[in-house]
């Protein structure tokens, strides 16, 4: 028998907040990692991706290993897209994404990204902060499919922990900034992020991004040239900060990006709506 739709609402709902049921799309779901097992997965994937496909620089370690491993994997959550026709484990693995929130980081003293650039906008920040990175998806799985899983992966574990603020390096491939100039003043001149939430790059490795007349860019062309995933940020209403930095290690371009995080949970409210009232019907 159906009952009244409750009056809280969904953000004072009684939710398991370390729950995270897995969400499928035909044989691909979206979880977290549960093992050991699965994060070396995720771990070999991007080395593969990272190291064999975009020329990042191995050290020894890694080198030997073919893992991608620095000490930010021990605190925190690897988003996994697991191809279920494959294995519902480890060797099913074929995207992954890493979540480190805001306590986690504060057990080893440091986000991945104040290495890079001030984020005492955010650190000062009356709210709950992710910080997501390392995200890649096997070359046979580069399609819709895959990356809206992880969009609604990240969805729903914002939701479930009540991030405000996420955050994270995104890049753009090779270590020189003039063949970017465009999309580097594109980025700047329109998606700039507000003062209050504006990271800048540390003093000692800034690139300026205002690169070119942004009145002259051709800004489709400079939207087109963009990775998916930095376009899919802007797609929320994402920002970037001030200042690019050139990461050699991974042979990368990188930009600040910073997304509230109601702008993408808002995208994927109704489903959660709907998926508890059904819990209640």
């Amino acid at each position: 028998m159906s009952i009244e739709k409750p009056t809280q609402s969904l953000s004072t709902l009684e939710l398991d907040r370390d729950g995270f049921p897995e969400l499928r799309g035909g044989n691909l779901g979206v979880r977290i990692a549960a093992n050991d097992a699965e994060r070396d997965a995720a771990q070999a994937l991007r080395y593969r991706v990272f190291y064999e496909e975009m020329g990042a620089r191995p050290d020894e370690r890694t080198l030997r290993t073919r893992r991608d491993v620095d000490e930010f994997d021990e605190v925190a959550d690897h988003l996994l897209v697991i191809d279920h026709a494959i294995s519902s484990g480890a060797k099913g693995v074929v995207g992954t994404y890493r979540l480190m929130q805001g306590d986690n980081a504060r057990k080893l003293g440091r986000f991945y990204s104040s290495g890079e650039y001030d984020l005492s906008p955010l650190t000062d920040f009356p709210g709950r902060l992710l910080e997501v990175g390392r995200s890649c998806v096997d070359p046979r799985y580069r399609g819709r499919a895959a990356m809206q899983l992880l969009w609604r992966g990240i969805a729903s574990y914002i939701f479930l922990h009540r991030i405000d603020v996420l955050f994270g390096c995104a890049s753009l491939p090779g270590v020189d900034p003039l063949p970017l100039s465009d999309e580097l003043t594109y980025l700047y001149h329109n998606h700039l992020a507000p003062p209050a939430l504006r990271l800048r790059a540390l003093p000692h490795r800034r690139v300026e991004m205002l690169r070119a007349d942004p009145h002259a860019l051709d800004h489709r062309r400079c939207l087109a040239r963009l990775p998916p995933l930095i376009k899919g940020y802007l797609r929320l209403g994402g920002y970037v900060g001030d200042g690019a930095v050139v990461d050699d290690q991974f042979n990368t371009t990188d930009v600040a990006i910073i997304v509230k995080s109601e702008l993408l949970a808002d995208k994927y409210y109704r489903h959660y709506e709907r998926r508890l009232r059904d819990a209640l019907d």
